[in-house]
């Protein structure tokens, strides 16, 4: 099932190129209150059958096409947006290459994902919404990447259990400034890639039963029309039970935390006026316009 957030910030089934409103069906129901967020209407589907169930019900009744609604990004306040650092290794020797920086060959699975930063939650956007270009920076690129819902409060989950706490998925754009901080300098990740607009989330949400294996799913991009990324999520370095089991091991997740699962290479600088389009096999295409900042 597609589960989007639209106009007046109203949850929503997607189905066949139309729109089920399920938000009012959720609240007569008793499973959400009035003036909802997406976070507990995640909660509520993640937890509650009955929820689901009624939204089951929901897509028996009235509908608006898909193309008269404004999608918005599909959770707009998460707890927390955790974001896997350098997870492909073509993506590593790119990064290499352009910034000069430490190459990170030796470093263990463990290491790799002790490098995951914090996108903040003021920098989200979603689809067809544009991407504004710092004045600060000479170069900035996108990052298109594979991102997983919890729906289920987590802590010590292994990695046999961790798909068990996935509500869904999405994609995450993780824009991400590399001038004039990402040379030489250390923790600075969340500021460059933390800017308003730099983080691009949509267009819906997909439930787990609907993609059986999250390693195994095709990620391409065009800018400007012209593709410049294509991949397979099977060739993360650490996958996401890895990323689930390590930050677990850690941290409580909740219902609502997103965990992006690292960008493969084929990234590429933005410029004034530029249009990108992505699509992640089962999951769908979401495209954002660039400009300038003024």
């Amino acid at each position: 099932m597609k589960i989007c957030h639209y106009n007046e910030h109203e949850a929503g089934a997607v189905q066949d190129e139309r729109v089920y409103p399920i938000g009012a069906t959720l609240v007569g129901a008793g499973h959400l209150r009035q003036g909802y967020t997406m976070q507990e209407v995640i909660e509520a589907l993640a937890n509650q059958p009955e929820a689901m169930q009624c939204v089951r019900q929901a897509l028996k009744g009235r509908s608006v096409p898909l193309a008269d609604v404004k999608l918005l990004a599909p959770i707009e306040n998460p707890p927390s947006l955790w974001a896997a650092a350098a997870n492909y290794k073509a993506h590593q020797a790119e990064m290499k290459a352009a910034s000069g920086g430490p190459g990170r060959e030796e470093f263990t699975p463990e290491d790799l994902m002790a490098e995951f930063f914090l996108k903040p939650t003021s920098s989200i956007i979603g689809p067809n919404d544009t991407v504004i270009l710092p004045k600060i920076s000479k170069l900035v690129d996108f990052e298109c990447e594979l991102c997983a819902v919890i729906g289920k409060r987590a802590r010590k989950v292994t990695e046999d259990q961790a798909l068990d706490y996935v509500f869904g998925y999405l994609m995450c754009w993780d824009i991400s400034q590399r001038d004039p901080w990402g040379r030489g300098m250390h923790n600075t990740r969340n500021i460059r890639k933390g800017f308003d607009t730099f983080s691009g989330l949509g267009p819906w949400i997909v439930t787990k039963d609907e993609i059986g294996e999250p390693q195994n799913l095709t990620i391409k991009v065009l800018q400007n029309g012209k593709e410049v990324m294509t991949a397979h999520t099977s060739d993360m370095i650490c996958g996401l039970r890895e990323h689930i089991r390590f930050l677990t091991s850690c941290l409580t997740l909740r219902p609502g935390d997103l965990i992006t699962t690292g960008t493969p290479a084929g990234v590429s600088k933005l410029q004034d006026g530029d249009h990108l389009e992505g699509t992640i096999e089962k999951i769908g295409s979401m495209e954002l316009n660039v400009k300038a900042e003024v």
